[in-house]
């Protein structure tokens, strides 16, 4: 078993990304790969339970390419090291995910979404979770926006670009993620921003986004101007960079609007979310670029790998951002919801309340499974 191949999830990341074709044999069980599983555009993905290949019925394999690897995937990478090597026993070229679905939901991925001679716009993709956070660099300087757990990633980042991290932003309290944002700021030293909408009375050290309307990172005067958004929780924020790029957090999303159940007020909720399209982001240029905190579809993903669109491109895909009337927008917002709630979301907001501490390995664990923070309404 040794002498298996063994891809990583960047590895894979970048095969996809280059347009290569990439075939998926997925050997958890039937459930587990219907609800959550690795995608892209030229990938094939095919659901075959571990269990089945205990039979070693060849009537498996026959379903197999031949001409094509294919990389096993399964939880952790146990199952999928058995299976691969009766791949390869049979003349099929095989590979197995280092680290399973476990290491795929750990990957992060920077691509550079702007850059001119004052700053540099980074976002940093979690294909796994359709997690998206942000770099805001200029003079050596950067804003972090929307951290996750994985701090580790954006110290790097930090080191290799390099720049020193001096604000570290949350848009909203996450509910299907864990936060890396107190502790990035911890760990550099950064101020900590979050809207007392989201924070009063967790005891979380931070400083209120309502205080702080203009944030500038660097001597380029970069202006973050922070903009009040609630509907998908009451205290959301949204970030405008130069008048041009909407860090959305998940107000707006490339092809839907953030869900305004999850704190079980969701009429009162969808009214504040009407608001925020009225007052604050109908106000907005269609030619302002908007950066979501997440991506439901890998159709929103751009053939850069990055995922924004303009404003007005998502006005003319979602009928919902130009609504006829309050309460009519009110019932579709509130009512539309019908995917799960995000899996462990109580556990993940206490833990972002700093009410709960967890290691890393139960953190790993409460964030394995799609993002579900989307009310979508294409057309």
């Amino acid at each position: 078993m040794s002498a298996l191949s063994l891809i990583t999830a960047e590895q894979l990341y970048a095969q996809m990304q280059s347009g290569r074709e990439a075939v998926i044999l997925d050997v958890r069980n039937a459930d587990d790969a219907a609800a959550w599983k690795i995608e892209g555009r030229r990938l094939t993905h095919i659901p075959i339970p571990y269990f089945d290949f205990l039979e070693e019925d060849e009537e498996l394999f026959r379903a197999l390419p031949r001409d094509k690897e294919i990389i096993v995937v399964c939880a952790k990478g146990n199952s999928a090291q058995f299976v691969a090597g009766l791949l390869e026993e049979r003349g099929y070229m095989a590979a197995v995910l280092q680290g399973g679905m476990r290491g795929w939901s750990e990957l992060h991925h920077p691509a550079v979404i702007a850059e001119d001679e004052t700053m540099k716009l980074i976002q940093i993709v979690r294909p796994a979770k359709g997690c998206l956070s942000y770099a805001i660099v200029s003079e050596g300087k950067a804003m972090i926006v929307d951290a996750s757990r994985r701090t580790g990633v954006y110290l790097q980042l930090a080191e290799a670009s390099p720049f020193e991290i001096e604000h570290v932003a949350d848009t909203h309290l996450h509910a299907d993620h864990i936060s890396g944002g107190r502790s990035l700021a911890e760990q550099t030293g950064a101020v900590y921003y979050i809207s007392s909408g989201e924070a009063d009375g967790t005891g979380l050290a931070f400083e209120p986004l309502e205080q702080h309307p203009v944030i500038r990172v660097g001597r380029a005067r970069i202006e973050v101007l922070a903009i009040p958004t609630p509907g998908h929780t009451p205290g959301s924020t949204s970030f405008l960079l130069n008048g041009r790029y909407l860090l959305s957090g998940d107000t707006v999303f490339v092809s839907g609007l953030g869900r305004p159940d999850l704190g079980g007020k969701a009429r009162q909720w969808a009214d504040d979310l009407y608001e925020t399209l009225i007052g604050q982001v109908n106000r907005l240029s269609d030619e302002v670029l908007v950066l979501p905190a997440h991506y439901a579809d890998i159709e929103e993903m751009r053939e850069d790998g990055t995922v924004a669109a303009a404003l007005g491109t998502i006005r003319k895909m979602n009928a919902m951002m130009h609504p006829d009337d309050r309460e009519s927008f009110i019932e579709q917002a509130a009512g539309a919801v019908s995917t799960e709630k995000p899996p462990h979301f109580e556990e993940i907001v206490a833990i972002n309340r700093g009410e709960l501490q967890v290691d890393d390995k139960r953190g790993a664990e409460l964030e394995l499974g799609p993002n579900r923070c989307a009310v979508h309404h294409r057309h």
